[in-house]
């Protein structure tokens, strides 16, 4: 099945524009080879000099068979409350990596 998505709107363009940016300069300051906490410390550093709000490590509640769970997962960076960023330092991205990030899609409500 291939579905069609909406445009991103232009302030989604604009925020997934600025965390991009930074996590470039992240990469080419650090460098490979460092642990993702790291990574996310500097991320989270560019994008608040940016004047962007930014959670690290959001807890994620989820609902299994109607029992409320606080903390099923933890986003590992939220921006403005509308991107989530999942910090990976891998050599490359796995399917498993892509089906984490949509299970925190799913679970996210704004």
């Amino acid at each position: 099945m291939n579905r069609t998505l909406p445009e991103p709107s232009p302030r989604i363009n604009d925020l997934t524009g600025a965390i991009i940016g930074a996590a470039i300069e992240v990469h080419r300051c650090l460098g490979p080879g460092l642990l993702e906490s790291a990574y996310e410390s500097c991320l989270a550093y560019e994008l608040e000099a940016k004047g962007l709000r930014v959670e690290r490590q959001k807890p994620l509640p989820i609902t299994y068979k109607d029992v409320h769970i606080d903390h099923g997962y933890r986003i590992d960076v939220l921006v403005e409350n509308e991107v989530v960023v999942e910090i990976k330092a891998v050599d490359a991205l796995l399917p498993i990596h892509q089906a984490q990030l949509l299970s925190y899609l799913r679970f996210f409500r704004v």
